[in-house]
């Protein structure tokens, strides 16, 4: 029987739709911080597949969710490339900052299989182990990679990359082609080792206008979708170009995608004007009503479920689950969408 995230991604309905929850596995499971406490390091957490396999597994055994995504980071390209990569307590991921063309220069696809080798021995290890679900790989799409690169740590503003992008254009391009490069070698093995699905972050395409958008968020992402087409057909795409709002058609028609995610903040029944029927929408619950439980997350869920009734759609978050969230509430989660 073909899995039903993978019918939806096909362009068909399926009710009730497939479920499956960004950041599922992390911090609010009792389960990852006792392994978390483990490894000591967040990097070593996500390089180690043993733990890296559990842990993307623990959300289905205690939840039963439709698919499993790959436990590990966006910058994990950014380390293949050669650029330092570190994990500071509370701040996310810290990286030396590439500025001039004399850093890029540093930087190359040489190493890049090697480097993320552990990723792909963590998917063959889940896809031996995930029974009926769909397994999600995934990593950061250009833009939001570059930021990261660039900047050297998580921002508001990404002010350094954005202003490289409008400074120094062709060295933002250079950089942008070599982070799709590494994408490619990343993500191809990610689907050798077993993924079935492959989701592409653009956590920050939303800071940007029409113009640059179309060229750093929708252009990118199309030339990596195009060249996993050719070389891994059966593979499926999802990608989350976060904040996109009125770009959000735009980006459907455009990325080569066969599903969108939405943030919370767009309108579900809007979305789903803008973006072709064919196409599957993912999302968009609010994560802190998650958090909030009760009359919110059944009156946030079900206004989502009624505004995507008839159309493809995998219901999910509008963007990853907090530290705060109950385990109890995403069961309950669980069972008003099967009851639906």
């Amino acid at each position: 029987m073909t899995k039903k995230l993978l019918l939806v991604l096909n362009g068909e309905a399926v009710w009730p739709p497939p479920v499956w929850l960004m950041r599922q596995a992390g911090r609010y499971l009792p389960e990852y911080r006792a392994l978390r406490a483990e490894a000591g390091d967040f990097l070593k957490l996500c390089l180690t597949p043993a733990l890296a396999a559990e842990i993307t597994l623990q959300p289905l055994r205690r939840f039963g969710m439709d698919a499993a995504i790959l436990f590990s980071d966006l910058p994990i390209v950014s380390l293949g490339l050669g650029q330092a990569l570190r994990y500071a307590e509370g701040e996310g991921p810290v990286l030396p900052p590439i500025r001039t063309a004399a850093d890029l220069d540093m930087l190359s696809l040489d190493r890049v299989a090697e480097i993320v080798s552990p990723v792909w021995e963590t998917v063959r290890r889940v896809a031996a182990d995930i029974g009926d679900a769909t397994l999600i790989g995934f990593s950061g799409s250009p833009f939001t990679v570059a930021c990261y690169m660039v900047e050297g740590h998580g921002s508001r503003e990404f002010a350094a990359a954005r202003l490289m992008a409008y400074r120094e254009p062709e060295l933002f391009a250079r950089l942008i082609e070599l982070i799709v490069q590494g994408n490619l070698i990343y993500l191809r093995g990610q689907a050798d080792a077993g993924a079935e699905v492959l989701m592409l972050f653009d956590s920050w395409a939303g800071m940007l206008p029409p113009g640059e958008f179309r060229r750093w968020v929708i252009e990118p992402t199309a030339r990596i979708a195009q060249a996993l087409r050719q070389s891994h057909p059966q593979v499926k795409l999802i990608g989350f170009p976060r904040l996109a709002g009125s770009m959000l058609g735009e980006y459907a028609l455009g990325a080569g995608m066969d599903g969108v995610a939405i943030d919370t903040s767009m309108n579900p029944a809007i979305a789903a004007t803008m973006v072709p029927p064919g196409i599957a929408l993912q999302g968009n619950l609010d994560p802190l009503a998650l958090v909030a439980g009760g009359v919110a997350l059944q009156e946030g869920a079900g206004k989502i479920l009624d505004a995507l009734r008839g159309r493809p759609h995998i219901f999910n978050l509008g963007h990853g689950i907090v530290p705060q969230t109950p385990p109890e509430h995403v069961g309950a989660l669980m069972e008003l969408i099967r009851a639906a």
